[in-house]
């Protein structure tokens, strides 16, 4: 096992007297966490190991993995919606002989070795003299038979990305919608604590409303979510009133209606959407403003990331890129190191654009239709606030596409007929016939799941 300088939670201590880790009920001195222990003292027992984080909280998963890295020799991080049943499969998979809980834990798998976390941290001697391993992080991403898959990363990997500031850094206070036990969450926790920030955490328990005023209480001056969170948050008054400075969009495609949308709503702060997944790492930051990307990103190294465009499809090798699944599944690397992954992009003047997932297309009488596409093209209505298209059985082309719209606050609800109108003009105008809904329905909201994206299922 190789060696390192040092571990997580002695480089996140320097910074700001003041800078914080805190969830809906606990607040707690960054500073403070080098010197105690929210494993009871028992951090000793888990180094070497392989050990599962099965908390229920996210504080208390944020804190073992502070007090981990370095010791332990994997740290499998499981999301709050992994199903019980798979957990026997997942401690096969990652050799776990050891378990991380606490009093919000939904289930404890069966090991010799438990230790329970807390989020407040009690004083505990450290033993100086404890060698340093470069400790392998795992997280998961949901399969489509809903078995997870293992993805390897280290501290190395993970961080490989934080040498690029985000607009706007500074001394400031990071908020993200996002879970810390998913990819895109784990960078922003990752990205506070070695860069002197405060961190604000999400509570999938906590109300919408309550959790942007907490934002707002703590002085959050950067958020990262997906388009469907921003979607969600912005029908809120309670996040405008957060002193945002940045505002960054990562894990769905980021239109130009709701960048445009969240430019009027924060005319001050600086506006980002970034390319990143699992296996991937972090490709690339986009602050113009604009959907898409431009051309040059794919024609030359950009922070030690190179992209391909192959068959239409998005490839990136970098050094955030993952090791490899666990579990004996197929590399997700080429011979070259290029990650293929399974984003569609379509080149339109001197800048491209994501057309969907490779597995999302819907075939529609033999052609082709991203369902994201559409989207982006109702979602430009002034009266909508986010969409969902989606396949529905036809006897005579096999599929048609349907649509279920959000109306934003102030659309005119005796007008319903007439919206309905309005949009499927847009769409006639915008796009070919296929590919205009031949329903659209006006529903209260559209679900999103626990990664933070629409769910598309259903």
């Amino acid at each position: 096992m190789a060696h390192i300088e040092a571990p997580l939670r002695e480089l996140a201590a320097p910074g700001p007297a003041l800078r914080s880790l805190s969830d809906p009920t606990v607040s707690i001195r960054v500073s403070e966490i080098v010197g105690s222990s929210a494993l009871g003292g028992r951090a000793g027992e888990l180094a070497g190991r392989s050990v599962l984080l099965a908390t229920g909280g996210q504080l208390t998963a944020a804190l073992a993995l502070l007090e981990l890295d370095g010791s332990a020799r994997r740290l499998v991080i499981m999301p709050p919606d992994i199903e019980a049943r798979h957990y026997d499969t997942v401690v096969a998979m990652a050799d776990v002989d050891a378990v991380v809980v606490d009093d919000r834990s939904r289930h404890r798998p069966a090991l010799d070795l438990a230790v329970r976390a807390s989020g407040t941290p009690v004083a505990a001697v450290r033993d100086g003299s404890a060698r340093h391993l470069r400790t392998e992080w795992i997280l998961m991403t949901s399969g489509t038979t809903g078995v997870p898959k293992l993805v390897l990363h280290d501290r190395a990997s993970l961080t490989a990305a934080l040498h690029v500031r985000s607009p706007a850094d500074g001394a400031a206070a990071w908020g993200t919608f996002y879970d810390i036990r998913r990819y895109g969450g784990l960078q922003i926790f990752l990205r506070a604590m070695l860069g002197g920030a405060s961190m604000v955490l999400s509570d999938a328990d906590e109300a919408t409303a309550d959790h942007l005023a907490r934002l707002a209480r703590h002085g959050v001056s950067h958020l990262s979510g997906t388009p469907s969170q921003w979607r969600r948050a912005l029908m809120h008054p309670e996040l405008r009133q957060i002193p945002l400075r940045y505002v960054r969009l990562s894990g769905e495609i980021a239109d130009q209606a709701i960048l445009d949308t969240l430019r009027d709503a924060f005319p001050r702060a600086a506006i980002g959407h970034a390319y990143a997944s699992s296996e991937a790492g972090v490709g690339f930051d986009v602050n113009d403003g604009l959907a898409g990307f431009p051309v040059d990103y794919a024609a030359s190294v950009r922070g030690g990331v190179a992209m391909r465009i192959v068959d239409d499809t998005l490839r990136i090798r970098s050094a955030g890129a993952a090791s490899r699944y666990l579990g004996g599944e197929k590399s997700f690397v080429d011979a070259e190191g290029f990650v293929d992954t399974g984003d569609m992009i379509e080149r339109r003047g001197d800048r491209y654009y994501f057309a969907g997932r490779q597995g999302g297309i819907i075939n529609i009488g033999g052609l082709k239709v991203h369902p994201e596409e559409i989207e982006a093209v109702i979602n430009r209505h002034p009266h909508v606030r986010m969409s969902r298209v989606r396949r529905k059985p036809s006897p005579i082309t096999g599929s048609i596409v349907v649509a279920d719209v959000v109306l934003s606050d102030d659309a005119p609800a005796p007008r319903q007929v007439e919206l309905r109108d309005d949009i499927l003009k847009l769409c006639r105008e915008t796009l070919p016939r296929h590919k205009v809904p031949a329903a659209i329905s006006f529903v209260p909201a559209l679900a999103v799941g626990a990664t933070g994206k629409l769910a598309r299922s259903g």
